[in-house]
C-alpha cells in the first residue's frame, strides 16, 4: 500500500491571533497576502477563491470554485482546493486545505497548513511538488511578509 501524501508546514507569523485569522477569512485579509483578488464568504460552504490571475479567462483566474469545508473562529479553517491551471488533467479534483492558527503571544501566531487528498502519478505527482514548493516557500512568507512589511504590492510582489 502506497503512503499518503501530505503536505505539512508551519511558519511564525508577527500579528494577533485575530489579524491572522482575518487574513485567511476575508477579502481584504486575502488580497493582503495570498492573492491580487478573492471572493470569500466565510461560512462553511461559502465560496473560498482565490485569484491569482483575475483578468484571466474564466477557468483560469486561480482558485475557482474553492468552497469552505468547515471552520472555527479563530483557530481552524479548511477548504478546498484545485491544481493550477497548467495542470489540466487534475485541476478539475479537489484537494483539502486545513488552517490551524495558534496564538502564542497576543503579537505572535503560530500558523500550520496541512493539504491532503492528493491522488497518485502523473499530473498528481506535479502538483503535489507545485504546492511541496507553493505553500512553505511563496503563501506563507507573503503572510509574515504582510505583518512585517505591510500587504504585498501584486504590481511588484516579494519573491522569495
Amino acid at each position: 500500500m502506497s503512503e499518503i501524501k501530505s503536505i505539512e508546514c508551519d511558519i511564525l507569523v508577527p500579528a494577533s491571533i485575530k489579524e491572522v485569522w482575518q487574513a485567511w477569512t476575508t477579502v481584504d485579509g486575502a488580497r493582503s497576502f495570498f492573492s491580487p483578488d478573492a471572493r470569500i464568504d466565510p461560512v462553511p460552504g461559502g465560496p473560498y477563491e482565490i485569484l491569482f490571475n483575475p483578468s484571466a479567462p474564466p477557468g483560469s483566474q486561480g482558485a475557482e470554485e474553492m468552497i469552505i469545508l468547515a471552520m472555527q473562529e479563530p483557530t481552524f479553517l479548511s477548504f478546498t482546493w484545485n491544481a493550477p491551471p497548467h495542470l489540466p488533467d487534475v485541476r478539475g479534483h479537489r484537494t483539502v486545505v486545513e488552517i490551524r492558527l495558534e496564538s502564542i503571544a497576543a503579537d505572535s501566531t503560530k500558523v500550520s497548513l496541512r493539504h491532503t487528498g492528493w491522488g497518485i502519478g502523473g499530473q498528481w505527482d506535479q502538483a503535489f511538488e507545485y504546492f511541496s514548493n507553493a505553500w512553505p516557500r511563496v503563501v506563507l512568507p507573503r503572510l509574515k511578509y504582510r505583518f512585517e512589511q505591510g500587504p504585498v504590492d501584486w504590481s511588484n510582489p516579494p519573491s522569495f
